[in-house]
């Protein structure tokens, strides 16, 4: 008798996953263009300092050189780049100061800041990543120059691979300059065909999630298409407005596909073939061609249909509906314009670079300070050690700490497991090309390697490890530091031991506070969709429901995330905390049970009753909150549920609701 094959447990199983995505060949001619060759630089001019400040600036802005617009790319190095260098200031002071052991507790606050960074979205989470790690390097490094011109070598580093950016990019498609957002707006059509092809299939919910996530994708490539022309005081093209349109358009279509998706049912292939035609003529800029026949069998078909037409009609015109928005006022004499930027730029500027700070993403709040906590810690842990076992080389310790411990950035076995075989290989590497090359020279053809590595190897952490280690033992080569290949394995290896143990304190790894917070807040942005589909009045502008939809989304999205996270953990905690992937998955059916639900009553379905429609709201509330804390949970038990007659939608939205309940009356 065969013995059934035993699950491997995901903490183990995480550390060898890879993702799949195409080779970012352009980004890949910027690696190589960058570290190296600034390195290179300062080894030929004898000034090996500016070289290597300049090429670890490059190195982290590299990091998070990732597919996108001009625009989004511009944001998402731009920001922490000017971290980095602000890390790099506080670094250089403490050095410059001898600050010794009060290196600890100065580690210690700026790891805070970095750590509750974690809480306020990618951009701004890597920025203080960043932040952190220059300021450890900069404190560590024995390089010549004072604290301010490190800084400005090191932003140099991050502004010359932004350059290269804005140069060197894929050929151009048809779109002008409008193409990078066409193509995003494109790939919304190719995500919806993608959902529409796996209705009523075990794909369709995971094609509904890669569609919210390019629904997010193009919203942010037009949001900052938008703040660009306000900075430029510029009044947007007629090709903008009529492309932002074309969004729109897309936006109401998703809506009437998710209330497909709901019913559960094959589509024919021509209903996917409609959104294919749509994504192929914002690419190439003609028309979209003949588009499948409207058949108005339920209301979700009738729906979509009708979305259909509505964006057939918005590709077809050829000016915008919307009046143009009045240009803005002229600068006042004698002031350049980009000197009078208006209080709600600057926000919009802020909202950009990593989502507006929304309900559970304060840095001050309750999960910002227990991520500040364990990154806090960890730094101060290692940096002490460090100081005890190598005062003249300490810095690698809790640099190699900083990239491990980050609580956003993935499970913390798998990170740190990754993390030293990605430095063995790279030291391994490093001493094999000392051996064979020659000269002086050497290290910057090694660095020029690994920045070309560096965008291949967001595929894997190990893989980018072994890229950063390439650079960094070369710059540390060219620093001086001749024999340092060796140390940086032993270093490694007690970083990692350090954030094995730290990370996984009690408090410190309590899915409830890492977790918990993000799943909050997504059933509290699910239940304002649920109040505002069941209360609205008939006739309604969408506008704000689509909003609301669109948000909920986008929690659920970060709550899923975290709690995949949670659940491939070295020490999960599973017998005292809830299944929080099964709360986030009832959750996502709720909404697009709701979105179901919206649409039936634009066509007429009956209005449920006040009394009905509050009820499903406090209970969703009720167990948001007893989730987030059991101690809130309230008195007389979570209320009951009645069945909702004559509601199909509003039926599932209960039983996925008293799912949820389940998790919220055992944790």
């Amino acid at each position: 008798m065969l013995r059934a094959q035993r699950a491997v447990p995901a903490w183990l199983a995480h550390p060898f996953r890879w993702q799949r995505l195409p080779v970012p060949w352009a980004a890949v001619a910027r690696g190589a263009l960058c570290a190296g060759p600034l390195l290179g630089a300062g080894i030929a001019t004898g000034h090996p300092a500016p070289g290597v400040l300049s090429g670890l600036g490059s190195m982290l802005a590299g990091v998070n050189d990732r597919p996108g617009t001009r625009r989004t790319g511009m944001v998402h190095i731009g920001l922490p780049a000017l971290a980095s260098a602000f890390g790099m200031l506080i670094g250089a002071s403490l050095q410059t100061a001898g600050a010794g052991w009060w290196m600890v507790p100065a580690l210690f606050a700026v790891g805070f800041v970095s750590g509750a960074g974690s809480v306020a979205g990618p951009v701004r989470s890597n920025a203080g990543m960043q932040m952190l790690a220059t300021t450890v390097l900069g404190a560590g490094m024995p390089l010549p120059g004072a604290p301010w011109a490190k800084a400005l070598f090191v932003l140099a580093g991050c502004l010359w691979l932004l350059l290269l950016r804005l140069v060197l990019r894929s050929p151009r498609p048809a779109g002008g300059a409008l193409s990078g957002e066409r193509a995003a707006v494109a790939t919304v059509f190719d995500a919806l065909a993608d959902a529409l092809g796996a209705a009523g299939g075990a794909g369709a919910e995971p094609a509904r999630r890669r569609l919210t996530a390019a629904l997010d994708r193009a919203d942010e490539a037009l949001r900052l298409r938008r703040l660009t022309s306000r900075l430029l005081r510029r009044p947007a093209r007629t090709e903008e407005r009529l492309l932002t349109e074309r969004f729109a358009a897309a936006t109401a279509l998703c809506e009437a596909s998710v209330a497909l998706l709901w019913e559960a049912r094959p589509l024919p292939s021509r209903v996917a073939r409609s959104p294919r035609q749509f994504a192929e003529a914002l690419r190439t800029g003609r028309s979209p061609g003949r588009l499948s026949a409207p058949e108005t069998s339920t209301a979700a078909r009738g729906a979509f249909d009708q979305a259909l037409l509505d964006a057939a009609v918005a590709f077809a015109r050829r000016e915008p509906l919307s009046p143009a928005p009045k240009p803005p006022a002229p600068a006042p004499a004698g002031r350049p314009a980009w000197l009078t930027v208006p209080g709600t730029v600057a926000r919009a500027a802020v909202a950009a670079a990593g989502g507006r700070t929304r309900r559970g993403r304060s840095l001050f709040g309750p999960a910002g300070r227990d991520y500040g906590l364990r990154v806090a810690v960890c730094i101060a842990a290692s940096a002490a050690v460090a100081l005890l076992l190598r005062p003249e080389h300490w810095y690698w310790l809790p640099a190699t700490t900083t990239f491990l411990v980050k609580p956003d950035l993935g499970p913390l076995f798998s990170r740190t497991v990754n993390r030293f075989a990605g430095t063995v290989a790279g030291v391994l590497v490093f001493a094999g090309a000392g051996l064979v090359l020659t000269g002086s020279w050497w290290p910057a053809l090694v660095a020029g390697v690994g920045g070309a590595l560096l965008p291949f190897a967001t595929r894997h952490f190990a893989l980018q490890t072994v890229a950063i280690t390439l650079m960094v033992l070369s710059f540390v080569y060219a620093g001086g530091a001749q024999e340092a290949a060796a140390e940086r394995v032993v270093d490694t290896s007690i970083a990692c031991g350090i954030v094995l143990v730290v990370g996984h304190l009690p408090r410190l790894a309590d899915p409830r506070r890492r977790v918990g917070h993000r799943v909050t807040s997504a059933l509290h942005s699910t239940e304002e969709f649920l109040r505002h589909v069941l209360e609205s009045a008939p006739g309604t502008d969408p506008a704000r429901r689509l909003t609301l939809r669109r948000a909920a989304y986008r929690s659920l999205g970060e709550a899923r995330a975290a709690a995949e996270t949670a659940a491939a953990e070295l020490l999960a905690a599973r017998d005292r905390n809830p299944d929080w992937l099964t709360v986030v998955t009832a959750a996502e059916r709720i909404v697009d049970a709701a979105t179901a639900c919206a649409v039936r009553l634009d066509h007429g379905a009956r209005r449920p009753s006040v009394a009905e429609a509050e009820r499903l709201c406090q209970a969703l509330s009720a167990m948001a909150d007893a989730l987030e804390d059991p101690r809130r949970r309230p008195a007389g038990g979570l209320p009951d549920l009645l069945p909702v007659p004559d509601c199909a939608t509003l039926t599932d939205v209960a039983a996925e609701v008293e799912r949820i309940r389940g998790h919220a009356e055992a944790s």
